[in-house]
């Protein structure tokens, strides 16, 4: 039985490891040990439990307003500690976080094989988005095994000079975490948006929270303010817990009749939140995926994407970071139904929900245990998707 470390450390890393990390447990060549390092406590424990995980060890590196340096270092140094106890043959990281950073530096530092989910994407901006672009890129250097979700993000990789045999393309697993939140009953998991049930207005989820847009947050939420002055249209925020976040943005759209500002919601409930909506409006990695995949036409806050997948296939588009360009296109899609259906069934370019198999084969084949995992190729619709979820 190969023991396999993975390291997770936020709400993102838990969604798209969850369905992985179930497989891998269930599976008798190997014996998985979860380690989080709590980079998103409250989120990333509500998401495990969702999933009906919990880790088996828990570093608890955070601290009130700890900086993103101290959040790496306190993840490394207790990493360290741990794997010394643990006899693990590979150490498997997620992504492009300050938990990937550390998680894959530790492997490195241990002589651990580090297999890296969702290798690959790349903005081509160092600092955009910041520190994700950098993490990803040092965390590609010292991986063994690189699982890219499309024949993108493997060209990406080969241009970087690694190695073609390294690579396995296996779909992204956030499409199998979508499809199993679907066949699930939740509710919208906040009082403030039951009435979605009946509400007729069309719903623009939105938000903003990556480090590189945090200079524009008012102007962002300005511009998200002025969306709900659209008739019949109601603007709906998770907004997220970082107070720097919260400061900037709360007095432009915390009193807005049109503006309903909830806490993030649990993973079930942002699921159905998504489905519910007409457009999503966000600097999210996460909604990049989420939205095309389930048919619905998302703007990207953001001059550039790592995800441009999506842009390419028409249902995704940038928008900037400017409060005109946020306006003007999520008005164009309000007013014009034809450029919404155009959007909405554009294809979807990253999975057909077979990624966590994928990911499983992959891991075995490189220990020697099994087949190489045959390749995911795009070629679904958006529509495959929501049917199935339906």
């Amino acid at each position: 039985m190969r023991t396999v470390a993975i390291v997770l450390g936020t709400r993102p890393e838990a969604i798209k490891l969850a369905l992985p990390i179930r497989a891998l447990q269930e599976d008798p060549r190997f014996d998985p040990v979860v380690i989080s390092t709590g980079q998103h406590r409250q989120m990333l424990d509500d998401t495990l439990r969702a999933f009906g995980l919990k880790p088996d060890i828990d570093l608890a590196v955070m601290a009130p307003r700890q900086t993103l340096p101290q959040t790496t270092y306190r993840s490394l140094h207790r990493l360290e500690e741990e794997l010394r106890n643990i006899r693990c043959e590979a150490l498997l990281v997620h992504g492009d976080t300050a938990s990937t950073l550390a998680g894959a530096l530790a492997g490195f530092h241990h002589q651990i094989p580090v297999v890296h989910v969702e290798a690959g994407l790349r903005s081509g901006h160092l600092h955009s988005p910041f520190p994700e672009e950098g993490n990803r890129r040092l965390v590609a250097q010292i991986s063994a095994l690189h699982l890219a979700p499309t024949p993108g993000n493997k060209a990406n990789l080969m241009r970087e000079g690694v190695s073609e045999e390294s690579i396995v393309v296996t779909g992204n697993t956030v499409i199998d975490a979508l499809q199993w939140a679907g066949g699930q009953e939740e509710s919208f998991g906040d009082p403030a948006l039951e009435d979605l049930r009946t509400d007729p207005r069309r719903v623009v989820v939105a938000s903003a929270h990556r480090r590189d847009a945090w200079p524009r947050l008012p102007q962002i939420a300005q511009a998200f303010a002025d969306i709900a002055d659209e008739p019949d249209v109601r603007v709906v925020v998770p907004l997220h817990r970082n107070p720097s976040v919260r400061e900037a943005m709360l007095p432009w759209i915390g009193g807005h009749p049109n503006i309903t500002v909830v806490d993030p919601l649990p993973y079930l409930s942002f699921c159905r939140l998504v489905r519910r909506a007409d457009i999503l409006l966000s600097d999210s990695s996460g909604v990049q995926e989420e939205g095309p995949a389930l048919g619905k036409p998302t703007l990207v806050i953001s001059d550039v994407t790592e995800r441009s997948e999506a842009v390419a296939a028409g249902t995704a588009r940038l928008v900037g970071t400017r409060h005109a360009g946020i306006v003007e296109e999520t008005l164009r899609l309000l007013r014009d139904p034809e450029a919404h259906r155009l959007m909405a069934t554009a294809a979807n370019p990253y999975g057909d929900g077979q990624a966590t198999r994928r990911t499983v084969e992959a891991l075995a084949h490189f220990f020697g245990d099994g087949p190489p995992a045959v390749p995911f190729v795009p070629g679904g619709t958006a529509a495959d998707l929501t049917v199935e979820m339906a």
